[in-house]
C-alpha cells in the first residue's frame, strides 16, 4: 500500500490506440509466437515520488480463427514516466488495441524540503 501524506496529489489519466496492425499487415495481426509493442508515457509534471500506475484494454479487435491471447502492463514506471506495454504470443491474430491509464501519486510541494 502507498499511503499519501501530501495535500498535493495528482491524477493523469490518457487513452491511446496502440496499434491498427491489420491495416499494413503488421507483426500482431500476420505473426507468430511472441510479439511485444510499447508506448512510453510521460507526464506533464514529475510526481515526488513513484505513483501508482492502472492500465486496462479498452478496445481490441482480433481474429476469432485464432485464440484470443493478450497481456498490457505498465512497466519502468518512475516519476516522469511509464512504459505501456502490449503482449501477445501464440497463434494470436490482434488487429488493433486501444488502452487506458490512470495515475496516482503526490505532487512536489514547494513546502518540501529537500536536505541532501
Amino acid at each position: 500500500m502507498q499511503r499519501l501524506t501530501s495535500n498535493n496529489i495528482g491524477i493523469t489519466q490518457g487513452s491511446r490506440v496502440l496499434f491498427s496492425d491489420y491495416i499494413d499487415d503488421g507483426p500482431m495481426w500476420t505473426g507468430t509466437g511472441p510479439r511485444e509493442h510499447r508506448f512510453e508515457v510521460e507526464f506533464e509534471q514529475a510526481y515526488a515520488a513513484i505513483p501508482n500506475v492502472m492500465v486496462s484494454i479498452a478496445m481490441w479487435d482480433s481474429d476469432t480463427e485464432t485464440n484470443q491471447r493478450m497481456d498490457i502492463a505498465a512497466e519502468n514506471i518512475s516519476e516522469h514516466s511509464f512504459d505501456l506495454v502490449f503482449r501477445t504470443w501464440g497463434d494470436s491474430r490482434v488487429a488493433r488495441v486501444r488502452a487506458n491509464w490512470m495515475v496516482i501519486g503526490p505532487l512536489p510541494n514547494e513546502d518540501d524540503w529537500v536536505l541532501y
